[in-house]
């Protein structure tokens, strides 16, 4: 094959989600960060993120498609628009997609003002995305590099249920680096306490991260961004995503379902009432009691085969610049895209109202 023809043939091969809306998909999430940017700062999360919210919405209805919202704000009685199983687009067309959002990941951290939130989404062909209930996963998350020595060294795989040693020996392997040199990204949180001591017991290096590990996720199918594995337990919704772009990047993600309860070591009283409330739900999704404690790798998250993913920087982050605004109106926005052809973009947007009052700067 000529060189210079791969290129090509990549750009041919993409699905036709990718060709349609992969290239309106960076309006959508820059519209939400843009909207969320004015509140950074501002204190209050609730409001950043219903801002961000309704922002998204509308521009998903701008898009023409049959769009189905599997992962989203939460349950119908409990978010009034970008719910689970809320249908979005204009409906005309042929295309139809399921949809994974998080308008505002990292609320806390735009309403204090601190770095790492986004808007992120990911998109794909029906029953191509994991249909999520509101609970926690579980989930190891690496990228690449590791990918490929697990296949080169079919006896040597990261596992959710081997000691953390044992898995970061192996990434350090896959790197070609020493345990100590490894940078494990985790939520602070107390039920990590644990987790925690033991990657540093190993030698590896801990960054804490208050809110917001989906990019530090994605980050880790990127050399040179510092980051080499995700551990610990978060939001269902925030390991779908990841898987989305793991799967398109080459990277990998092990995850299972825990309740909340059961995650941060509650009494049994508080994890029965918990299973009461979310047992008649995760049913509904297809998912049984017994199922909680079934692996889901890459796949199994997305399973799609013609899946986009678009995130947006709101507050300073590891691969994404803030969004800055400026003028009245006017807004400078930092986005990656990609796509399951293989493509990806970084794309510096400059949203200008006014030409006469605001004149583009090369910096």
């Amino acid at each position: 094959m000529d060189a210079q023809k791969k290129c090509e043939i990549m750009m041919k091969s993409a699905g036709p989600i990718e060709q349609a809306l992969l290239p309106r998909l960076v309006n959508v999430t820059e519209a939400a960060a843009i909207a969320a940017a004015h509140q950074i700062g501002r204190g209050d999360k609730n409001y950043a993120d219903q801002v961000a919210v309704e922002s998204m919405r509308r521009m998903l209805n701008c898009l023409d498609m049959k769009g189905t919202i599997k992962i989203g704000e939460g349950e119908r009685d409990k978010a009034p628009m970008l719910y689970i199983g809320e249908e979005v687009g204009t409906g005309k067309g042929d295309l139809e997609v399921d949809i994974a959002v998080d308008p505002l990941e990292g609320t806390n951290l735009t309403a204090d003002g601190v770095p790492g939130s986004i808007s992120v989404m990911a998109m794909a062909e029906p029953g191509g995305l994991f249909h999520g209930p509101d609970v926690y996963m579980d989930k190891i998350v690496v990228g690449s590099d590791v990918v490929k020595y697990e296949k080169k060294n079919p006896d040597q795989k990261i596992d959710l249920d081997a000691p953390v040693s044992e898995n970061l020996q192996i990434i350090a392997k896959a790197l070609n680096r020493a345990v100590e040199e490894l940078v494990v990204v985790i939520l602070d949180r107390p039920r990590h306490q644990e987790l925690i001591r033991e990657i540093r017991g190993t030698g590896a290096r801990v960054n804490l991260v208050s809110d917001g590990d989906l990019m530090p996720g994605v980050a880790t199918a990127i050399r040179g961004s510092g980051v080499h594995v995700v551990m610990g337990s978060g939001g269902s919704g925030e390991a779908v995503l990841t898987a989305a772009a793991m799967k398109i990047l080459g990277g990998k993600i092990l995850a299972r379902l825990v309740l909340p309860a059961v995650a941060n070591k509650k009494s049994r009283d508080e994890i029965e009432r918990e299973k009461k409330e979310k047992i008649p739900r995760l049913k509904k999704m297809g998912i049984m009691e017994n199922n909680l404690d079934d692996v889901l790798d890459t796949e199994r998250l997305v399973p799609g085969k013609d899946v986009i993913f678009a995130a947006t920087g709101v507050t300073p982050g590891q691969l994404l610049k803030e969004a800055n605004l400026f003028g009245e109106g006017d807004a400078r926005v930092n986005t990656i895209t990609m796509g399951s052809s293989g493509v990806v973009k970084f794309t510096d947007a400059i949203y200008i109202h006014d030409k006469e009052a605001t004149p583009l700067r090369m910096k």
